[in-house]
């Protein structure tokens, strides 16, 4: 996540970038990639990659990826103790090198993470967000938009509640070009939707 956020934040000329990792050689790698790859989609962003984190010094945005990652039957909850270490001492980081920054949150559970990030950090409420539910609502409009066979850009859906499994797709709500999608779909092709990969969701 950290690495792709980084690539496109490069490749649409938004900033310069600095990847942080504890494993210096690998985020100096993934820099080192980044900065090779640029001439071919004509970009001339800065980006380096190290491990400490006096170099996010000034930084407006901060993303942070740190943690663990779920192994397979582990729920986004298991992760949560483990978790909630690592982004604490991230952000004890970010709030000695970066203190005016925008603080976004991608580390699972993410809806919790973001609150022990904005508790942590001190920072006021619109400074620190999380991404979970913008990556269900993007997947919801993308699984409607394949069912029917359509543009996802003709789609308009959302999704609420926890990035998890207690996460709402508003199905009722949704549709193509202004239709219901509730009339496009019957009962079976919406189970498929709400069911399908990264959106496995209760109905």
């Amino acid at each position: 996540m950290g690495s792709s956020a980084a690539f496109n934040i490069l490749g649409r000329r938004i900033s310069d970038v600095v990847l942080i990792d504890i494993a210096e050689n690998l985020a100096r790698g993934e820099a080192l990639d980044m900065m090779q790859a640029a001439p071919a989609i004509e970009f001339d962003g800065k980006i380096e990659g190290t491990s400490d984190y006096k170099e996010m010094k000034g930084s407006e945005l901060v993303i942070v990826t740190a943690g663990l990652a779920r192994q397979p039957g582990m729920s986004r909850i298991n992760l949560l103790n483990k978790n909630a270490k690592i982004v604490k001492s991230v952000v004890k980081e970010v709030v000695k090198y970066a203190p005016d920054c925008m603080l976004m949150m991608v580390t699972n559970p993410v809806d919790v993470m973001t609150y022990v990030a904005y508790e942590e950090s001190g920072f006021r409420r619109n400074r620190v967000f999380g991404m979970g539910n913008i990556l269900d609502t993007l997947r919801f409009r993308s699984y409607i938009a394949l069912e029917l066979g359509v543009s996802r850009e003709d789609i308009r859906a959302l999704v609420i509640g926890e990035h998890g499994d207690s996460m709402v797709p508003l199905v009722n709500f949704a549709s193509v070009s202004g239709i219901p999608i509730t009339t496009l779909l019957d009962k079976d092709q919406v189970e498929k939707v709400v069911n399908s990969p990264g959106l496995q969701v209760q109905t």
